[in-house]
């Protein structure tokens, strides 16, 4: 998967910026008790830390632990934030420690039971057999990987970070 590039004073840099500083002015609204700032910011959030603690931790219940005690991070303690990053980037750093902490509380192995049981969409059984294969190919390769190589595949791939925000992210302890 190519991402293209743009200019930092390009259309993308301009609407990312815009981005950023709109979710810095919610989150300063949810620091003055602001509940709808807060519920703005989980909309914006849940599906996008979701989707990364699941790759983290492969456990549906475990996954929405993770993320709901990110999101209860963010709003008990928003001045927790300190402008020197984005936004993003502090509350994945919460959901990444979070995660990690939760692997370590269970210590049974984490598998997604239903990786090989999803059908596709597309027509034809050979396309299907080629789609199953890639999908177990790959879900093979990122369960060969460290929760912390998963997270920067995550992080990259999916949430289009990049490589300062990642190392910010996956750094930070606490």
């Amino acid at each position: 998967m190519v991402r293209s590039q743009s200019a930092p004073g390009g259309e993308a840099g301009a609407s990312a910026q815009r981005n950023a500083q709109d979710e810095a002015r919610l989150l300063r609204r949810v620091a003055d008790g602001d509940l709808r700032a807060f519920e703005d910011l989980y909309r914006l959030y849940h599906p996008r830390l979701t989707r990364f603690a699941a790759n983290l931790v492969r456990k549906p219940e475990v996954v929405e632990e993770v993320v709901n005690d990110t999101l209860l991070a963010v709003w008990r303690r928003p001045d927790g934030y300190s402008g020197a990053s984005k936004v993003s980037t502090w509350v994945f750093a919460i959901a990444y420690r979070k995660a990690l902490k939760a692997r370590q509380k269970t210590d049974e192995p984490m598998e997604d039971a239903q990786a090989g049981n999803r059908e596709s969409d597309e027509p034809g059984p050979e396309r299907s057999l080629g789609q199953s294969q890639t999908r177990t190919a790959l879900l093979d390769a990122l369960a060969g990987l460290s929760a912390d190589h998963r997270a920067v595949v995550d992080l990259t791939y999916f949430h289009d970070a990049g490589y300062r925000e990642i190392a910010e992210i996956t750094s930070a302890t606490g």
